[in-house]
């Protein structure tokens, strides 16, 4: 009887002993999740600064950078439609448009692609609109020709302004960006009414590399894959 009682005090102990380790190991693991994440935050917020920085010419024109409320990790860079304003039914990027792309492009993945930044960078997705004009199975295709669009005429502006390093500079923004048609899913409203003329638009979208990322970069980079 009092093997048996000794035996079940035992198997007590190591329950409490184990419950209390993975209490502790989950606690850490939080702690660290946590870390990460902050890191992840930090990390954006300094991009978000050099951005700014970078970008102030611009700023007059109306671009904010800002932070996307959707994604801690993100940045959104806003063009406003006066520069970037899509006629109906069109994906033609406006004269103005071009002509601030010639100069924007360049110093957006100058800064994107220096060596401070381009480790911390996972991807910029240029992310094309439609207002709520006509059917989604028109304006699906037609925002992404929109994104489309810029995205083309962006890397193309690499090679003529900047002609010394483009080759580099080119190769940098290819390994980076990508095109996406978001439709009329998120029109632009204003007292909740949309706004179609803004809502034909183009947002820059810049993410920073997760924890998960950066961690897979680094064991790649040991390896001779490229």
């Amino acid at each position: 009887m009092a093997a048996d009682k000794e035996s079940s005090a035992l198997d007590r102990s190591l329950t409490d002993l184990m419950t209390s380790l993975a209490v502790i190991f989950i606690l850490l693991l939080v702690a660290s999740l946590n870390n990460a994440q902050q890191e992840g935050i930090d990390t954006r917020n300094s991009i978000l600064i050099e951005l700014q920085q970078s970008l102030k010419d611009f700023i007059s024109q109306g671009v904010r950078v800002e932070n996307d409320p959707k994604d801690p990790l993100s940045l959104m860079v806003l063009v406003p439609e006066a520069l970037f304003g899509f006629e109906v039914n069109k994906s033609q990027l406006p004269a103005k448009g071009e002509e601030f792309l010639r100069v924007f492009a360049p110093r957006l993945f100058t800064t994107a692609c220096s060596d401070r930044f381009r480790p911390e960078i996972n991807s910029i997705v240029v992310e094309g609109h439609s207002d709520s004009t006509g059917t989604e199975s028109r304006n699906l295709p037609l925002s992404q020709e929109r994104s489309m669009e810029v995205v083309q005429k962006g890397l193309d502006d690499l090679h003529v302004s900047e002609p010394a390093s483009s080759r580099d500079l080119h190769g940098c923004a290819l390994s980076l960006i990508s095109a996406s048609g978001r439709g009329s899913a998120d029109p632009v409203l204003i007292d909740g009414v949309e706004d179609k003329a803004r809502s034909r638009r183009v947002i820059f979208k810049i993410r920073v590399r997760s924890i998960e990322q950066k961690g897979l970069v680094e064991v790649l980079r040991g390896t001779d894959i490229k």
